[in-house]
């Protein structure tokens, strides 16, 4: 459970660990004043704002190479020594990114957090397409390398809806659970250095969610570069650039860095799952987050005030 303390700041409470995190990083990880750190649950998003992110605090650079920048920090591989070292050694400001729910989090005033929240059934259609063309190397790297705790990461079913019936009976199985990973994130939304965005928002604006990125991380933008800038964290010039903005240039794929950039876009579900599954998803996700949560995870910001 999330505790807070005194001005609400959320105490780590618990150390995650398995195939993908070891939490334990957080602990020794000296914050500065200026750092950003990027919350997601996985494939909700969490590149495409590091693209933004990099992009508006770099003044529009096509050749960033954004994922060896921006590490996602509790993943336990390279080993956590090597991680720290390496994001000490940094002279930029640092923007980070993690996966964590934010009680096995160590949250610091110094950071601003943003978080970025997308409808589980995108997230999990975009699993699907990670996780199943995944290579030797993806399972080599969570499995057989030093430190795993628990159970193996194993190939998935051929059948999607199988794994999103194994992802929603396991809670959120093989990964982690979305629930507790929105449902903390969200018990935090009005601190002041937290901002929220939805995947669906920056769809449907990405210039307008950007600006607001910039205004809360108090990024300067200089408007002679800003089409550039905006140019450079579309999705079709990330699709086509792949390589810069994914893990080790899209080794863990044999398909290459643009598969783990698939389609973005919402919705691929809709045609798959019948009325009964998307009700009882529908139904608990309001029991898991609460009628406000879930409608916001469900649409975002600018969904909801469309729909009134």
């Amino acid at each position: 459970m999330l505790r807070l303390v005194g001005d609400d700041t959320p105490t780590k409470s618990r150390e995650l660990h398995s195939h993908h995190f070891d939490s334990t990083i957080w602990n020794d990880f000296a914050f500065r004043d200026d750092d950003i750190v990027i919350g997601t649950y996985a494939k909700s998003g969490t590149t495409w704002v590091q693209q933004i992110i990099a992009q508006m605090l770099f003044g529009g650079d096509p050749d960033l190479a954004v994922a060896e920048m921006s590490p996602w920090l509790d993943l336990r591989v390279p080993p956590k020594e090597e991680k720290l070292r390496a994001v000490e050694a940094q002279t930029h400001r640092r923007f980070v990114k993690t996966h964590l729910p934010v009680d096995a989090l160590v949250f610091s005033p110094k950071a601003r957090y943003v978080y970025i929240g997308r409808d589980a059934r995108d997230v999990v259609w975009s699993l699907y397409n990670h996780h199943s063309n995944a290579n030797a190397t993806w399972y080599g790297a969570l499995n057989d390398t030093p430190g795993r705790v628990g159970p193996p990461i194993e190939p998935p079913p051929d059948d999607i809806l199988v794994y999103w019936r194994n992802w929603m009976d396991g809670d959120g199985f093989p990964f982690w659970s979305f629930w507790e990973n929105a449902r903390t994130w969200w018990a935090i939304r009005d601190l002041p250095n937290v901002h929220f965005i939805h995947f669906a928002d920056l769809k449907r604006d990405m210039p307008a969610e950007m600006r607001g990125i910039a205004a809360f991380l108090e990024i300067p933008i200089d408007e002679s570069r800003w089409s550039s800038i905006v140019e450079y964290c579309s999705f079709a010039w990330m699709k086509k650039n792949a390589t810069k903005s994914v893990p080790l240039g899209g080794a863990f794929w044999d398909a290459g860095a643009d598969v783990f950039i698939h389609k973005g876009v919402n919705g691929r579900w809709a045609d798959m799952l019948s009325a009964e599954d998307s009700a009882e998803y529908e139904k608990r996700a309001v029991e898991e987050l609460g009628p406000e949560c879930a409608a916001w995870v469900a649409d975002g910001w600018r969904g909801q005030e469309a729909s009134r």
